[in-house]
């Protein structure tokens, strides 16, 4: 539905980066998206990539214009088919043109299956209608991380017929730091900080980390505290609180990064912290990773790996949890959170750059062209 790499979450991230590497892999791909807003600097990294925009009614809800001749022949020109998310009219409308069509088609919901926030009732609408089918009728249904298992069997799907294809990182996104730069720009001087990165929203739990920040002690007033990131729904909130808590020279609000600042406030942070509500699988901790930057997560990201390879610590996700977790990790070494650091950025760097993901995607593509034809 979305391409802003702004605005579009995870999801957005995810489906800009499959379409630029199955084109690296020399494979055509298409991408139809409802809302784009891609950079210069995005366009030409999908080069090889035709982009097909559909004109939207409202933003808010991500509804289409319904162009359904474009979205027809888009349908038409396909081998096969990649949804991303699940909450969406462009999914519902294409898999209509795919099911008349015979084409097959993979879902990929990145953890969007539960039905939880404000929209419930309009979620459980959509299911009866039309949601649960474009699940069941699937001819592969991807996981982004282990915890969607038992999401997908919520939905009758049972787990040997899923296949996990992991959130990857493309290093070369993250060289060339400036560092000073950076801790120029935002009044940072040389105090070491802590570091949020993602929209402000109530999901990515970034009021659960300033709350347990405000209750650190004495011992720990050194250390700043960096929101990296759009506003999405409670940036007054947080400044608001951070006034009422007195905090206003220890907590900056640096907004949307990219490029080089989101590569320099990645190498400056003593530590990344990711306190979420509920993930699929944190693309940010592999973020943190390359560049060998340590991770303190709540249990909700879908990366316990990070605490089982000593690249990080996982804690619950509450104000209690985060705060254990901020003391037990700032009070480390300097030198043992680089080695923490360091092995993330190993695991990382074998295990989930884009290179090594896509071929998983690759081989699933084939299996289902394959066995559509046969």
């Amino acid at each position: 539905m979305s391409l802003d790499p702004v605005f579009g979450g995870g999801t957005a991230e995810r489906a800009f980066k499959i379409g630029r590497f199955l084109s690296k892999h020399g494979i055509e791909c298409d991408i139809l998206s409802v809302v784009t807003r891609l950079t210069h600097d995005h366009l030409k990294a999908l080069s090889g990539v035709k982009i097909i925009k559909i004109k939207c009614l409202s933003e808010r809800f991500y509804i289409p214009n319904f162009q359904i001749r474009d979205i027809n022949a888009a349908v038409a020109n396909a081998d096969i088919i990649h949804l991303m998310n699940h909450w969406t009219i462009i999914n519902a409308l294409i898999y209509i043109a795919a099911r008349k069509m015979g084409k097959p088609y993979v879902v990929c919901p990145a953890g969007a299956l539960p039905i939880t926030g404000r929209s419930k009732f309009v979620k459980r609408f959509y299911n009866h209608l039309i949601g649960k089918r474009i699940i069941a009728d699937a001819d592969a249904h991807i996981a982004i991380s282990g915890n969607e298992i038992v999401q997908y069997e919520n939905y009758g799907i049972g787990s040997s017929e899923i296949t996990i294809i992991p959130n990857g990182i493309d290093p070369l996104d993250y060289n060339a730091p400036n560092v000073s730069n950076f801790r120029r720009k935002f009044g940072l001087g040389s105090h070491p900080f802590i570091l949020f990165v993602g929209r402000l929203n109530r999901i990515k739990g970034p009021d659960l980390l300033l709350h347990a920040y405000a209750k650190l002690e004495q011992a720990y007033r050194k250390f700043h505290l960096v929101y990296a990131g759009p506003d999405g729904g409670m940036l007054s909130e947080l400044i608001n609180k951070v006034k009422k808590l007195k905090l206003e020279d220890r907590v900056h609000f640096t907004g949307y990064l990219g490029g080089i600042e989101k590569s320099s406030a990645y190498h400056a942070a003593r530590l990344l912290v990711i306190p979420s509500r509920q993930e699929a699988m944190s693309i940010v901790a592999l973020e943190a990773g390359v560049t060998g930057t340590p991770v303190l997560l709540t249990d909700r990201c879908g990366f316990d790996a990070v605490a089982d390879i000593g690249g990080g610590m996982v804690v619950n996700a509450t104000v209690a949890g985060i705060k254990r977790g901020l003391e037990y990790l700032l009070k480390e070494k300097t030198s043992d959170l680089t080695k923490w650091g360091q092995n993330l950025k190993r695991f990382t760097l074998d295990n989930y750059t884009w290179d090594v993901v896509i071929d998983s995607y690759i081989e699933l593509f084939h299996l289902v062209v394959h066995r559509e034809r046969k």
